[in-house]
């Protein structure tokens, strides 16, 4: 299994070796990239990449956390409406570059939710988010690759759908294999289920809306990504020509030198 919780010899600014999932009051689904294995022998670096939900209801321990992790980048996948109602990155008391990048919203309508329960039906919808989202992707990436973003988090609402588009990438551009991919994928499922509980508890007048869309956000099926990388491969002929129709092959080189390191 490639959700790797201890690393001796890759320690944390702490001191402390590090685990996959990072543990905040105010998250759900934060989360480590380092710790792959890739194709070619290497493996990403720990700490220095993150994937998340939303991050506008951390706790002063978890501004204390993530300033002692040395964040310098947020990316920020939500929708500008979303970042209004619910609040973004506090900014003014950890002092990161924030860049708001917003990717078409992937909550189904009422009308979609019996299709959300089918893994092509998601895989698709992922697929067109890679198709009609290129730009933001591709500026996501710059972002990630330029000097001094790392350490860096991506998130969006859930951490599941637009993140889970974006780090499947990062982490195929980078060599990362397929399996490992879908199992990182994977790992989002027990957070929807914490996700879940605490949007019951936070809106008790929505519990019944909340009720009502709860399957397609749990829904964090391995065959979707297993059905979407292939899509992706089938489409643009490899990851690297993704890059390449991107229009950042460079900067998944330069991101590649940023986050990768001998096994």
């Amino acid at each position: 299994m490639s959700d790797v919780t201890d690393s001796p010899g890759h320690l944390d600014r702490r001191g402390l070796p590090p685990g996959r999932r990072v543990v905040l009051e105010g998250c759900v689904n934060f989360r480590d990239l380092g710790g792959y294995a890739t194709a070619d022998g290497r493996r990403t670096r720990w700490r220095r990449l993150y994937r998340a939900d939303g991050l506008s209801r951390l706790s002063p321990a978890d501004l204390t956390t993530l300033t002692d992790l040395g964040l310098a980048t947020v990316i920020d996948l939500r929708t500008r409406d979303e970042a209004e109602v619910r609040g973004s990155f506090p900014v003014d008391e950890v002092p990161v570059a924030y860049h708001g990048l917003p990717l078409m919203d992937l909550l189904p309508t009422e009308a979609e939710l019996p299709d959300w329960h089918e893994s092509s039906y998601v895989a698709s919808r992922y697929l067109e988010m890679v198709t009609a989202s290129g730009g933001t992707l591709a500026a996501a990436i710059e972002v990630l690759a330029g000097s001094g973003a790392l350490p860096a988090v991506v998130h969006c609402s859930a951490g599941k759908d637009r993140t889970g588009v974006l780090a499947a990438l990062l982490l195929a551009f980078l060599g990362v294999p397929d399996a490992t991919i879908v199992e990182d994928y994977a790992l989002s499922g027990p957070a929807m289920v914490r996700l879940i509980e605490r949007l019951k508890a936070e809106y008790p007048e929505s519990v019944e809306a909340v009720t009502r869309f709860a399957p397609a956000i749990l829904n964090v099926a391995p065959e979707t990504m297993v059905e979407l990388l292939a899509s992706v491969r089938a489409e643009f002929g490899s990851y690297r020509g993704l890059a390449d129709a991107l229009g950042v092959g460079e900067a998944v080189d330069r991101l590649g030198a940023a986050l990768l390191e001998p096994a």
